[in-house]
């Protein structure tokens, strides 16, 4: 009896801070980051550089193939020669590269914000009001407002991973907060079955989670790896990777699952109650 009520009150604890971490996780926006600190750096010093016609400014020489024998493979520098014409064959040029604007975002469900400290001239435009701090994330364009540079199935993929990502999280808080809400009736009514319900919600909701952190991975690196990479890619130089949000949302994930394994077992733990009254038996024709 003792155990059947401590694997359903952990249950429901686990549950309550998953439905908190996985709010939490909704309402954040960071679950996205990138840190172009480095490449603005860079770009600073390439447009500082002398431009007068007498100037030549060579970045780099290329490597000097090493000379290996008939039957030796090739060695690590002539790899890297190769993937360094490879690079200077499909990438774009410094100035080019440059020309495009890159600033340090955090990104969530709903939002997309510029990161605070890391760029002087966002933050002087932010304050002077020129541009917003945050801009809303659209899971719907209208014709007129498609951009230019985004091909329709391709914005259409997108759109459909980002609707998927916020909706599957949606529904996963709502199922573990009505399975808690079930779980809490079952336990103070002592019922085993609700418990169970209970147990089997938080599964449910776990699972929709398991999509929904499947599709928010798929969409970024969905969109990071559409060719030629060179446009559509983000440069080496710039960070980027998972925040806080998306942590604690796997965490949520995590808990949930814990605590729908721990109410789907307490009541097979707990034993099952007996009538206090007798029941009949038939002796010699007669029930007594």
């Amino acid at each position: 009896m003792a155990a059947g009520k401590l694997l359903l009150y952990a249950g429901l604890s686990l549950s309550l801070c998953a439905l908190g971490m996985l709010a939490v996780a909704m309402c954040s926006d960071h679950w996205y980051e990138t840190d172009a600190r480095r490449y603005r750096e860079r770009c600073r010093s390439f447009s500082s550089r002398r431009k007068d016609p007498g100037f030549i400014y060579i970045p780099s020489l290329p490597l000097r193939a090493s000379r290996s024998g008939p039957g030796s493979g090739p060695s690590w520098e002539d790899e890297l020669l190769l993937a360094r014409n490879r690079r200077q064959l499909f990438a774009m040029s410094a100035a080019d590269e440059c020309g495009r604007q890159y600033n340090s975002t955090n990104m969530g469900l709903w939002r997309k914000c510029h990161r605070m400290g890391f760029d002087q001239t966002t933050e002087d435009l932010i304050r002077k009001g020129s541009i917003a701090r945050c801009s809303n994330i659209k899971y719907h364009y209208s014709s007129a407002a498609i951009p230019k540079n985004l091909k329709r199935n391709l914005l259409k993929t997108l759109r459909y991973l980002r609707r998927m990502t916020a909706g599957f999280m949606g529904m996963a808080v709502a199922i573990i907060l009505f399975g808690w809400i079930i779980g809490v009736l079952g336990c103070c009514w002592d019922r085993g079955l609700m418990q169970y319900v209970a147990g089997l919600l938080f599964l449910m909701g776990g699972t929709f989670c398991i999509i929904s952190l499947c599709t928010c991975v798929a969409g970024i690196n969905f969109e990071l790896s559409r060719y030629p990479r060179y446009l559509y890619g983000l440069p080496d130089d710039i960070g980027h990777g998972y925040g806080w949000s998306m942590f604690c949302a796997w965490g949520g994930l995590g808990l949930t699952l814990i605590a729908g394994f721990f109410c789907t077992l307490a009541p097979s733990v707990q034993p099952i109650p007996r009538s206090t009254c007798p029941k009949s038996r038939q002796e010699n024709g007669t029930v007594c």
